[in-house]
């Protein structure tokens, strides 16, 4: 059971705490409410460009890793369509540190200093091309996204819809973007280490509790409606071999089904005793690779499934495959063995988890973002009410043929 303390500042920071002593080290995880679902379809990929502009300098540090090194201290960030998530570990002694450095970017960047712009800038472009254009299978993404969805915005990746987006953004479009979303009162900190209670809050108040509450901009999205016939895109592209896409929407982070298609999703390929792994790769030697996984994302997300076929199968074979694997599910639960090796692997991934003062850390804010952060210690609970029955009839409602989204990704070698 994880102690959990909770306490929001006057400017509507949230600060989440956990106390641990069987490390030296505290981490300070700061989440932002903001990622790609809140940006403008004309202007996509700011939620990651600030991934990489809030270590460019602030207003009043121009240098943001150096004073950490110093403290001993490391950091890393990372953005998806719902948050952007910065966390620093340092040692207990130098703390302090951390407070300061993640209040003076929250407080303000530096914008007017145009060259930490133009820097990340460059480094994001460089980015999109490595994992976009230039990396086989790069677009699949972006080409998957928007077959599935029509109008809500995760019908782009975080990394943006074009790479122009970020090419032609304005010193004052990013500076608006920050002050629309990088807020104390659309952020929460959790903090997990080394540190009591009591510390945290003096630390918090005196660091954050200065900054000002802003105006946030409400997020007004458009919601898809039900996806009532399948859609279908192939692609040319010159990769190694072929490829399969197929996407079915499910519900959200706080949807009822979320730990049952979770559940089925590793089910299916988690593990190499896995039924896609087992059957489909090793005993009929329909797929090199194949792998099922959700979305996870806070609004209605996708079940994807991936493969690239065994050499001499096609990707109508391959897809024929995989719907054998699906109606199996939507007509007969998994066995009683089948169904508890699953509910092991989830309950000791949490416990393995809730040893590490940084998973904690990031797990607190996250989990106080959807609800509150005492939920960290009823998660492995969720998953163990999770019955058969519920899977098959999960299945039974979402795997079918008007509801798939079916990307075949064929290799310009395969025509030859």
């Amino acid at each position: 059971m994880i102690r959990v303390n909770r306490h929001t500042l006057a400017n509507g920071l949230r600060i989440v705490h956990s106390e641990d002593t069987a490390t030296q080290m505290v981490a300070l995880n700061v989440l932002y409410d903001v990622g790609a679902r809140d940006e403008d379809p004309d202007h996509t990929g700011f939620a990651h460009l600030f991934e990489h502009l809030m270590f460019g300098g602030s207003v009043h540090i121009p240098d943001y890793d150096t004073p950490l090194q110093l403290a001993g201290g490391e950091n890393n960030a990372w953005t998806n369509n719902d948050m952007t998530n910065y966390y620093v570990t340092l040692p207990r002694q130098n703390v302090e540190t951390g407070f300061w450095l993640e209040s003076d970017r929250m407080l303000s960047l530096d914008f007017h200093n145009p060259t930490s712009l133009e820097v990340q800038r460059q480094v994001v472009i460089e980015e999109f091309k490595q994992r976009c254009l230039n990396q086989p299978y790069g677009d699949a993404s972006h080409l998957l996204r928007a077959l599935a969805y029509q109008v809500h915005p995760y019908r782009w990746p975080a990394i943006g819809r074009e790479i122009d987006h970020i090419a032609c953004a304005t010193l004052s479009e990013v500076e608006s973007f920050f002050y629309c979303h990088y807020a104390p009162n659309n952020a929460i900190l959790a903090v997990v280490g080394h540190i009591g209670w009591d510390d945290t809050l003096a630390l918090a108040e005196k660091w954050f509790g200065g900054i000002p509450r802003r105006n946030v901009t409400p997020r007004k999205l458009l919601q898809e409606m039900p996806q009532t016939e399948e859609r279908r895109l192939t692609v040319e592209r010159p990769v190694p071999v072929d490829a399969l896409y197929m996407a079915f929407h499910i519900g959200g982070r706080c949807h009822p089904d979320y730990y049952t298609f979770d559940m089925l999703s590793d089910l299916l390929s988690s593990g190499s005793s896995s039924r896609f792994v087992e059957r489909l790769v090793k005993q009929r030697a329909v797929f090199n690779r194949v792998d099922a996984y959700i979305t996870g994302s806070m609004d209605p997300g996708l079940f994807v499934v991936t493969g690239k076929p065994a050499p001499g199968v096609t990707l109508e074979e391959a897809e024929k495959a995989i719907w054998d694997e699906l109606e199996e599910l939507r007509t007969t639960p998994p066995d009683e063995t089948e169904w508890q090796k699953i509910k092991n692997r989830h309950e000791s991934e949490q416990v393995f988890n809730q040893m590490n003062y940084l998973n904690v850390a990031t797990a607190l804010a996250a989990f106080e973002l959807t609800g509150k952060a005492e939920d960290i210690n009823s998660e492995t609970d969720r998953y163990n009410a999770v019955t058969r029955e519920q899977l098959q009839q999960a299945a039974e409602k979402t795997f079918v043929r008007k509801k798939a989204s079916v990307l075949y990704y064929r290799s310009m070698k395969s025509r030859t």
